[in-house]
């Protein structure tokens, strides 16, 4: 449904179907864009725009398992951001062992060959067969050591799907992901090999669900919501069918919990959910959202950082913090605004702070038209560039814009 609302009442998560007044007084290139960044609202409100008009239908949220929490203030993902920020210096990050071109064809290889035995392992869970956990150890170990030569390449390339296996990349994003996180919260061999085999194996439950449901593409009635919502139990059950570890079936199970108590399936709480499942949680989300799916289209790295850091009460903020330091403020792919008044795509994390990646110009804001790519270190002394902000690639409908970074 499309309605008209008062530009002062914008919050993220609404969809602009249109703007108010002549097309010349808004600085975008569309007026029909979700609303992902708070400094786009910032911008139509100091635009002198008094009114838009909104599209519920195309605003409700991110995904069923995924709700997108409200968010009132504006200045809540800057905030977040900046606290995450001055702790920069306890970071524990590692610089890169291995060149970004070599460690991105390394982990294409892998994350091609990880996906086929994922694609086995569902396979066989959807037949009745026991699922042997240990199994899975010699693939994960695989995954450790490429994060520890080159964590940014393994993540980034982890995180392009297709619909056709988005189910089976998902898994070997998360474990990705939980295996890095793991490193920066330094836990021991032990635990990090759990954390990576928990985050290839925390939606095998939705083997089970009905594929109608699974890949609907729409917001689901809240019947089917209760139907997905069951996928971490029977994923746990199967887990304990095969004599997984508890910490892998923790995992499953409680992977959608919120430290307010509002998450499932049992409404935890806080400490009542584990490390392990805290640290699921960050993961699954974050790269359910950077991800394409049959609903809606990726967010943004960058942008997405910035907004679960503003959801209160669904994480937990110490070890989202961590996982901020284990990808970056800008992780690979996400587009941001510079000084000098260009756009640029992060290629590769600075490896000093998380304010200084290096980035690939292409585009300048000054004349609105593509320029010779240029790749600058921001990290490199002397240099005057700095980073003003992320962007929204939707705001700008760039043509094969992963082709810039991937």
């Amino acid at each position: 449904m499309i309605k008209s609302v008062p530009a002062a009442d914008l919050r993220l998560g609404m969809f602009l179907h249109k703007l108010g007044g002549s097309w010349m007084k808004h600085p975008f290139l569309r007026s029909s864009f979700l609303l992902t960044d708070a400094n786009d609202i910032k911008r139509i409100q100091q635009a002198g725009i008094k009114e838009v008009w909104i599209d519920d239908e195309k605003g409700d949220g991110i995904s069923a398992t995924h709700p997108e929490p409200k968010i009132e203030n504006l200045e809540a993902e800057n905030t977040a951001i900046e606290e995450i920020l001055e702790s920069e210096e306890s970071s524990q990050k590692e610089k890169n062992t291995v060149p970004m071109e070599v460690a991105v064809e390394r982990a294409r290889k892998l994350c091609n060959e990880a996906k086929g035995q994922v694609q086995v392992m569902f396979k066989d869970a959807r037949l009745g067969k026991s699922i042997d956990t240990n199994a899975s150890e010699s693939l994960v170990s695989e995954i450790e050591m490429l994060i520890d030569s080159n964590s940014a390449a393994m993540l980034s390339v982890a995180r392009i799907k297709t619909h056709d296996d988005y189910t089976y990349m998902h898994s070997v994003a998360v474990c990705a992901l939980m295996l890095s996180l793991a490193k920066q919260l330094n836990l021991d061999e032990k635990q990090t090999k759990l954390a990576g085999v928990g985050g290839l194996m925390h939606d095998l439950g939705k083997v089970f669900m009905p594929i109608n449901v699974l890949n609907k593409p729409g917001k689901l009635t809240d019947a089917e919501y209760d139907v997905m919502k069951k996928h971490p139990a029977v994923g746990a059950k199967v887990l304990q069918n095969g004599e997984a570890a508890s910490e892998i079936i923790d995992i499953a199970l409680h992977h959608h919990e919120k430290v307010d108590g509002s998450g499932y399936p049992q409404g935890l709480k806080q400490d009542d959910i584990s490390v392990l499942a805290r640290m699921g949680a960050i993961c699954d989300v974050y790269d359910a959202v950077t991800s394409n799916r049959p609903y809606k289209d990726a967010w943004d790295p960058a942008i997405s950082i910035r907004k679960m850091a503003s959801w209160q009460g669904h994480f937990d903020k110490n070890i989202f913090s961590a996982f901020v330091k284990s990808l970056g403020i800008y992780p690979v792919g996400s587009l941001v605004r510079l000084s000098s008044q260009r756009l640029a795509v992060v290629i590769e994390p600075g490896e000093e702070s998380l304010l200084t990646p290096k980035v690939k110009v292409f585009f300048s804001l000054r004349s609105k038209e593509q320029i010779t790519t240029q790749t600058i270190d921001l990290a490199t002394l002397g240099c005057k560039e700095t980073i003003e902000g992320p962007e929204d690639p939707e705001n700008w409908n760039f043509k094969n814009f992963d082709s810039f970074w991937q």
